[in-house]
């Protein structure tokens, strides 16, 4: 009985330590993802500043287009 007992609580702690490992994993590879989320979305600023640049500097030449007429 007692070792029916102990193979019992050993087996219910090798599936346990499963979904630990488990959930650990899927923890750490949200967390990797949402690193690298943040890491480009520090980028953001500055595509965003490169177009509005390249904006106004096609509406310049489209000005200096329009005043050469």
């Amino acid at each position: 009985m007692r070792l029916t007992n102990s193979l019992l609580i050993i087996i219910g702690m090798v599936l346990a330590g499963c979904g630990v490992s488990e959930t650990a994993s899927v923890a750490a590879t949200a967390g990797a993802a949402k690193a690298k989320e943040a890491e480009q979305a520090k980028n953001v600023p500055a595509q965003v500043q490169g177009k509005l640049d390249e904006a106004a500097k096609q509406a310049e030449q489209k000005r200096e287009g329009a005043d050469a007429r």
